[in-house]
């Protein structure tokens, strides 16, 4: 056993402006295996995460439901640590990037490159949208493609041909926050001056810290040359503001990395573990972060350059996969293959999907196919049918015939032998992460114990007189294979491993616990551990996520259709009888009034003849309270209540323009009263 390492882990961090999806999963699921089979190795693991919750996206979306985004974050925070704990992702904290504690760890990290001469000021041109009146990210720009003329492309790369280009190359450009044609302004930015560490970058890489796919990447970006890099965004903006650059914020990407730092700091001010052991320049710790291959860039270049730049140690390891196929497709949502984890876990143990993902992992950076007729086959065979069959094949004799207790000496010990020894070899490619093979060899094993059994038949024993010493021997032997095997599956499986435990009566284990046969040992009732997977659930979990997403449709269309920002053309579209459902009313404004900690909405009373509801409406930037008091206008009567920060809104309003000051309230004719509906 080596001695006792102190370890650091992290996975990207989820954006905080969706579910977690089967996609997502693979890389958590990853991390958690590897951290958990540290941890049984009894070394000094911790295990971070946080949701990244600042840029535009987010803003733009809370401001899409009449909320601000700090309740958007919060609600989205709280379904991820959920969704997590369901698959058994052991997390030590689990924290958010809008912290006390990022904000301090950012502010250090900018203060003390700045202070070193890593950072520069420069005036640049980008695109702006004249009606949101906000400077527009790559990506919330859409447009013609400039080289192979595709259209619906992003300002920022092309998905048909792969070109990349800027914004102001992009033909037919429009905003997708405003449908406006952007037109471009002038803007002082914050730079990093990444070209400042690439003798530090180009030896931390030939170090080993990366795989050897990325770093061949990682050469093709040094050849090309390391640009300076914009760390700021203009207002408005969620996230933190730039302390010496008043309305400018730092960039979503500067300070999504911060966020390992900022969870760990807030997990050691809560448990007295020494944040700078870890951090310190001169660390002797170990830092990994398991990431998607998409995000190499920032993780393998400007990642380790701010570390450096400000004082801190860089990482041990930056490990990458690949993205997730469903069927060897894409994820789609048409076909029900885009699946959330909280869709998947309504049908299916998720366990099955540790296995899984864990049974095809490797070290490198290949993309991992789910394909589900596999799936199920896999999983029925190795853990239903080889697994948990030599429990349940040996615990009954030893309940009934032996008083649930173990013999004094197994049948074959050499065999117990060979299963112990192979566990130096399962450790070695755990912690190569070479799951897949770490997999194949346990499952190996689990062959050769069901040999043993169907070669001994304890079965046929028992029905033989004075052979029940044997009888005994053969099941207790059994046993404790089946034990071993729990053990080496621990990692991915924690659930079943937890439940074994309690069958067979013992502590938690560790790695080297099973070192030893359980002799003169009682063991409780065997329960079922795992049932086969129900291919009938695989094909409702897929129809499910059909209904899933085209309900999220429906309520994104009308989370749209009620921001001050939203522009025709309605990106869905619904059927006659759906219009129909509408209850749509005259009302009078009988009150009208600001709304305290909230920048977007009023508060209106409305009358609807004789009854009076209470609506928030995204109006104020085109309304002031007074003026809307005594006005006539037309709600969505029918429109179910929906609790928000505020309080509970009653209806929906409506209302035309562009957004911005432009935004009108639809006002009937003179003769219409209220409690009238609208035909």
């Amino acid at each position: 056993m080596p001695d006792p390492r102190k370890i650091l882990i992290t996975s990207a961090l989820p954006y905080a402006n969706g579910s977690i999806h089967l996609g997502h999963l693979v890389e958590y699921i990853q991390t958690d295996i590897w951290s958990r089979f540290q941890k049984l190795r009894g070394h000094e693991c911790y295990y971070v995460c946080a949701d990244d919750a600042h840029g535009t996206p987010i803003m733009l979306r809370a401001r899409a439901e009449g909320i601000e985004p700090e309740e958007l974050i919060e609600r989205v925070w709280q379904e991820h640590t959920e969704d997590f704990a369901s698959f058994a992702i052991g997390f030590d904290n689990y924290h958010s990037t809008h912290s006390a504690e990022n904000r301090v760890c950012a502010t250090t990290i900018y203060e003390r490159n700045r202070d070193a001469g890593h950072i520069v000021r420069r005036t640049i041109s980008q695109a702006y949208d004249p009606e949101a009146e906000m400077f527009l990210p790559d990506r919330f720009i859409k447009g013609t493609c400039p080289r192979c003329g595709a259209e619906d492309q992003y300002g920022d790369n092309c998905e048909v041909c792969g070109a990349t280009y800027s914004p102001t190359e992009l033909k037919n450009p429009v905003s997708v926050v405003s449908g406006a044609t952007p037109v471009e302004r002038d803007s002082e930015h914050l730079f990093f001056k990444l070209g400042n560490f690439e003798n530090v970058l180009r030896d931390w890489h030939k170090a080993g810290h990366v795989q050897a796919e990325v770093a061949n990447k990682l050469n093709e970006w040094f050849e090309a040359g390391l640009n300076d890099w914009d760390i700021s965004r203009d207002a408005p903006y969620f996230g933190f503001e730039i302390p010496d650059a008043e309305g400018k914020y730092f960039y979503v990407w500067l300070d999504a990395p911060i966020g390992y730092m900022a969870s760990f700091r807030h997990f050691c001010d809560r448990t007295g573990v020494d944040f700078d052991t870890f951090w310190n320049a001169d660390s002797t710790a170990e830092l990994y972060h398991f990431i998607g291959k998409d995000i190499v860039y920032f993780h393998a270049l400007f990642w380790p350059a701010m570390l450096h730049g400000a004082g801190f140690r860089k990482p041990s390891g930056v490990y990458a996969h690949g993205f997730l196929t469903v069927d060897g497709a894409k994820m789609s949502k048409s076909r029900g293959t885009f699946i959330k984890a909280r869709t998947y876990l309504r049908h299916l143990d998720p366990e099955y999907l540790r296995y899984y993902f864990a049974a095809k992992l490797s070290s490198r950076v290949d993309d991992l196919d789910l394909n589900l007729d596999d799936f199920a086959q896999r999983v029925n065979s190795d853990l239903v049918g080889k697994v948990v069959n030599i429990a349940s094949r040996c615990a009954g004799f030893i309940k009934k015939r032996f008083d649930g207790k173990l013999s004094d000496a197994l049948d074959r010990p050499a065999l117990f032998d060979t299963f112990v020894k192979a566990g130096e070899e399962i450790a070695d490619l755990y912690e190569q992460r070479e799951f897949g093979r770490a997999v194949r060899e346990i499952m190996a094993l689990a062959d050769l114990a069901n040999q043993y059994i169907d070669d001994k038949a304890p079965w046929v024993i028992a029905k033989e007189e004075g052979r029940d010493t044997e009888l005994h021997a053969v099941c207790s032997q059994g046993i404790n294979l089946f034990r071993v095997l729990i053990g080496y599956l621990k990692p991915i499986l924690p659930r079943m491993a937890e439940q074994s435990e309690a069958f067979l009566n013992v502590e938690p284990m560790t790695w080297d616990s099973q070192a030893e046969p359980l002799l003169n040992h009682g063991i409780n009732k065997f329960k079922p551990l795992m049932t086969r997977v129900d291919k009938d659930k695989i094909a409702a979990m897929i129809e499910d996520s059909k209904e899933d997403l085209a309900a999220e449709a429906k309520a994104t269309t009308q989370a749209a259709a009620g921001s001050p920002l939203a522009k025709d053309p309605i990106a869905a579209t619904i059927e006659y009888d759906d219009f129909a459902k509408l209850d749509l009313r005259v009302v009078r404004i009988a009150k009208a009034e600001h709304v305290d900690g909230a920048d977007k909405l009023l508060r209106l009373t409305l009358d609807l003849g004789g009854e009076t509801r209470n609506v928030f409406a995204g109006i104020k930037s085109a309304y002031k309270p007074e003026d809307l008091e005594g006005k006539l206008t037309v709600m969505v009567a029918n429109l179910a209540p929906r609790k928000m920060k505020f309080g509970v809104s009653e209806g929906m309003v409506l209302a035309a323009g562009p957004g911005g000051k432009d935004l009108f309230v639809l006002n009937p004719d003179d003769g219409a009263q209220p409690g009238m509906k609208v035909k």
